[in-house]
Formats: C-alpha cells, structure tokens, sequence
C-alpha cells in the first residue's frame, strides 16, 4: 500500500508549534546522579566531584527525562503530527541524529525546566528506508530560569519501501547472471565452436580408462584433484593479495576550505585571519563571525597545542582506515595492538572517518587548543587512547592515509603524559 501524499503547507504548520505542556525535572540537580554517570561512562575528571563540582555537559537531557512513570500531561502538537503522519501511512519511525549546546555549567540544588516545540518538517525524502518526512524537535532548557542549553533531536516518519520476496531475489540474481553472459557473446561462441569441433575426434577414440579397474582410476584422479585445489586456493591467495586496499573517502574540498588542504599537502596548518580585525578563525569560514568582514589572510600554526577535550571512540575495523605500518598506541591494560588513522580533521567534520588497523580497538579523538589560540579537532597519537588527559601537551604531524592523501594528526610529546 503507498502511502497518501500530504500536501506540504499541512505540514509546515506544525513548525513553531509546543510539542508538549512545559515540563519540570522530577529532580534537582544532584551529585548521586552525577556519580552515577560519571561510573558508567568512566569519566573520572576532577570538574565532576568536590563541592565545586558540575555537571558532566552531556547530561543535560537527562535532568529532562520522566523515568518509568513518565511525565503527566505531556501530549501537544508532535502526537498530532505523528497520528496525521500515521493516517497517511508513514507508519514506521527511526531516530537519525540528535544534537546539543551549552549554555552555562549545571550544579547540584540547580532546577531543571524545559518546553519543546517542533522546529521544522521537511518536505517528503526518498531514502533506502522508503518515502518519509524528517521531524526536527527543540527543548529549550532552563536552570533556575536561566538559559542551561538547548537539545535537538531528528527523526524520520516514513512507510517502509517494499522488500522483494526470497523468490524475486533470485529471479533478480538470476537475471543479473544471465547480462553478465549476454555480455560475452563472443567468447561463449569461441568455446562452443571449439567443443563441437573437438568432438568427433574424442568420438572416435577408444576409451582407455574403460579397460582399467575403478580403483585404478579413482587413485590416479584423486592427486590431480588435490594438486588442482591447492593450485585454486594458491591463485585465490594472489588475487586477493592483489586486490588494491580500499580508499579512505575523500574530504570535502570546497572554494571556502580549499586553502587549508592545499596547506595540508605542503604540511602547513593554516589558520585563516581577519585583515579588518586581526581576528583567527578556525574552522576556515567564508567572512569573519567578529566584524563580518570577507577579506582574510593566513597564519601558519606553530604545529604546538594542548588538548581540550577529547573522547574515546568504539567501533568495528574498517580495511580503508587501516595505516599500513603505523606504530602501536595500544591501550594501557595490553589489548588490542593496532594504531587507529585519523577520524575528523580539519574545518570539515566530515573529511575522514577513522576505525581500527585490523582491530576494533578504540581511538582517543581530541579537541585541540593550538598555541595561537584557535582550536581543531584531530586524533591523538602516541600514548594508549586510556592515557589521554586534557591538558596534555601535542605536536603537530602529517599522517599518510594513502598515496595522495595526508593528514594531521597531535602527537603527545615527550613527557606530555605527566
């Protein structure tokens, strides 16, 4: 059944509109909880305990949640949307990002308050899911009536696309088999014109094996059977040896951060700077968030840095990430062995992903503060992804992903560990 086409303003209406009643946290602030998170994340920064302590910042939708029982009188507008959505046939639901800011640190005793509202609806998407509409929801929260951060969170409402039936797929693979035949025409007729002519004169031939005892023959095909499977899995191993290491994507280059990866190629950083107010910016942007101005010039980093935050990675391998002869930076306990390539680097934070060197080993992913100031986010290399700390010292280097790709990365220096 397809789904029934809704008229897009009927839709956009719903933009601006109370997902639901304002809503109060069923708890204050409070360090329980706070010791808690800090547990099950393994988060032992000192910011976190003593009686000047905060809240960890990613806690902020937590302090929102109703638990088990829920919060009463929530429903608004988004169950309205959603039963429209329902009716129309986009039945099926899939959660597919979410994103916060903070405004200002949370302590204990501070009280939580939050309303939410839709924030935009999107006009109908095709996706490998099926047709649906993007819902993107605001809560706006408050600490003691103050401004605490904002939490967005996006979903897609969509009618699952119809799957093929187990006998359409192999119809399909079938059909597939029989193009890539269609083809080779010339070679299919080559190898039949030679069977026919070969044929006769095999006719004509006395049967040698016929005369000889089964046992015979079953001895003497049984070593050319092995010889030709060893020779199979022989010619298997080389072509697989063969086959070119998959490519790691390529960044996304633009006339807005071209500069910077020309930079990166020379192994220069270059950090982009405002010639109306000498301000440094970075990521590159198109004009200065200061005083607007479009005009810019560059300063080269001294390649020296600290680490402001970082966090540690978990996720499987992936062959195009893996840095063929890349030095260990193995955890502190002794597991895992593989060095882990860059994950988000430069002023696009989609310009390269990371996972392990054959290992689903974690990886430690920093928020650099550079010596000018600035900061950009990279891997850090050379020490355990366990060891890493804010505060610890870097250095700039180039890693080389592949034959015409390179990029930087922070190496703790020597005695950086502390």
């Amino acid at each position: 059944m397809s789904p029934v086409q809704l008229a897009y303003e009927q839709l956009k209406a719903f933009e601006g509109r109370p997902t639901s009643a304002p809503g109060v946290g069923k708890d204050l602030v409070n360090e329980p909880m706070i010791r808690h998170w800090c547990e099950a994340v393994g988060d032992t920064n000192s910011a976190y305990q003593g009686p000047d302590a905060v809240a960890p910042p990613t806690m902020l939708q937590a302090w929102t949640m109703g638990g088990l029982s829920g919060h009463a009188d929530r429903s608004g507008a988004y169950d309205e949307l959603s039963g429209l959505l329902d009716s129309a046939g986009y039945t099926s639901i899939v959660a597919t990002d979410c994103e916060q800011e903070y405004l200002r640190p949370l302590r204990p005793g501070d009280r939580i308050t939050f309303d939410s509202v839709i924030e935009s609806v999107s006009e109908c998407k095709t996706t490998k899911l099926g047709v649906g509409h993007f819902i993107t929801t605001r809560m706006d929260i408050r600490a003691d009536g103050e401004p605490a951060g904002t939490h967005r969170f996006r979903v897609l409402k969509y009618a699952p696309a119809a799957r093929l039936s187990k006998t359409d797929e192999r119809s399909h693979e079938a059909a597939g088999r029989s193009s890539k035949a269609a083809e080779r025409p010339a070679e299919t007729a080559e190898r039949l014109a030679e069977t026919v002519e070969r044929s006769p004169k095999t006719a004509d031939q006395p049967s040698k094996t016929a005369d000889q005892p089964s046992k015979t023959a079953e001895r003497s095909t049984a070593p050319q059977q092995r010889r030709s499977s060893q020779q199979s899995q022989q010619s298997q191993q080389s072509q697989a040896t063969q086959q070119p290491r998959p490519r790691r994507p390529r960044p996304v280059i633009n006339r807005d951060n071209a500069g910077f990866w020309e930079g990166v190629r020379g192994h220069r950083l270059l950090i982009q700077r405002c010639t109306g107010c000498r301000t440094l910016r970075f990521p590159w942007l198109p004009g200065c968030n200061t005083c607007g101005s479009p005009e810019w010039d560059t300063v080269e980093a001294s390649g020296a840095g600290t680490v402001f935050s970082y966090v540690v990675m978990h996720h499987p391998p992936f062959p195009a990430f893996t840095v063929p002869g890349a030095p260990a930076d193995a955890p502190a306990d002794g597991t895992g062995s593989d060095w882990t390539g860059p994950a988000v680097t430069g002023p696009d934070a989609t310009a390269s992903g990371a996972a392990g060197s054959g290992t689903a080993s974690p990886y430690a992913v920093g928020l650099i503060e550079l010596a000018e100031g600035v900061r950009m986010v990279s891997n850090i290399v050379g020490v355990p992804y366990d060891k890493v700390r804010i505060g610890m010292a870097v250095r700039l280097e180039f890693l080389r992903a592949d034959e015409d790709l390179e990029l930087p990365v922070f190496r703790v220096t020597e005695g950086g560990e502390g």
